[in-house]
């Protein structure tokens, strides 16, 4: 099957709720899989789902440290975006994915990257939320609106999640 120049898929990661971050990289991964050229760009709250989950080493004024120790770190620590109680809801949520066998958002990340899934942190939002590019998942991008506004462009399905 030959590619037209629409077949790209794009999708604005702006949720940080572990709900939305599924349906996203799910539907990435399956558009992929199919032979898309995918680009998922991370803004805003979704740059959480990037984060890493350890300590990071970075040098940044008070206010953007407080500001990371307020938003989880990465897909392991995100809540559900309705019902999340606490992080109860998240935790059910969790448990349940495991046992009808779905894959957990860390795999579906890993799954997009090795799928070809073209991830890019928006600079902005970073700069906006006090994350630096260390902070992040190894493989991404980092790049401004401009940069995800070419590739929508030519993208023949564009998402906002």
């Amino acid at each position: 099957m030959a590619r037209q120049e629409n077949d790209g898929k794009s999708i604005i990661v702006f949720s940080g709720d572990l709900d939305k971050a599924m349906a996203a990289f799910i539907i990435a991964t399956g558009a992929a899989a199919m032979g898309s050229e995918v680009t998922m760009f991370f803004t805003f709250w979704g740059l959480n789902v990037l984060r890493k989950s350890g300590p990071v080493a970075v040098s940044k004024p008070l206010l953007d440290r407080v500001f990371g120790w307020m938003m989880p770190k990465g897909p392991d620590r995100l809540g559900l975006s309705k019902m999340n109680m606490g992080g109860a809801g998240a935790g059910m949520m969790r448990f349940i994915m495991r046992k009808k066998n779905v894959m957990p958002l860390r795999k579906l990340i890993d799954e997009a990257r090795d799928l070809g899934v073209r991830m890019i942190a928006c600079t902005m939002s970073m700069d906006v939320m006090g994350l630096k590019q260390e902070e992040l998942i190894d493989g991404l991008e980092f790049a401004g609106v401009a940069s995800y506004l070419e590739t929508a462009e030519k993208c023949g399905v564009n998402l906002f999640i």
